[in-house]
């Protein structure tokens, strides 16, 4: 049981992830929602995405400056304070106070980190992905 324990630490220490940067491509084409994808080569210099079977973009790494931390986030309600104070009112009624000016908060939870972009841009008319592999060697 401690030999498979170990080695499903080992595996973990080797994922790598790794952001999408669609941000060159975003104005040029119009991306369908949801559609279908398939990304191939990722362990090549250019790895392809292929969208929809129609929109092929061609990626090349990008080593960041630093480590980039992903974070989750999730709202809250405002704080809500018990009524505090000296005077017998505010014990008998126990009224609760809120800011109203007070804005709703997010709650952010890290998720992972990353130190590569993967940055995409569309692939050329007559350029195959043959061609990119080849000039990226």
């Amino acid at each position: 049981m401690e030999q498979n324990s170990q080695f499903h630490d080992h595996e973990l220490e080797n994922e790598e992830y790794v952001l999408m940067d669609l941000d060159d491509v975003f104005d040029q084409i119009s991306l369908p929602t949801n559609a279908p994808y398939v990304l191939s080569g990722l362990d090549t210099v250019n790895p392809i995405l292929n969208i929809d079977g129609k929109i092929k973009l061609v990626g090349e790494y990008v080593e960041t400056i630093g480590t980039c931390l992903v974070f989750s986030g999730s709202d809250t309600s405002p704080v809500v304070h018990e009524e505090t104070g000296p005077s017998e009112a505010n014990l008998l009624s126990r009224k609760c106070t809120g800011d109203p000016k007070q804005t709703t908060s997010k709650q952010v939870k890290p998720i992972t980190q990353f130190h590569k972009i993967l940055k995409f841009r569309l692939l050329l008319e007559g350029e195959n992905e043959e061609m990119v592999k080849a000039a990226s060697t």
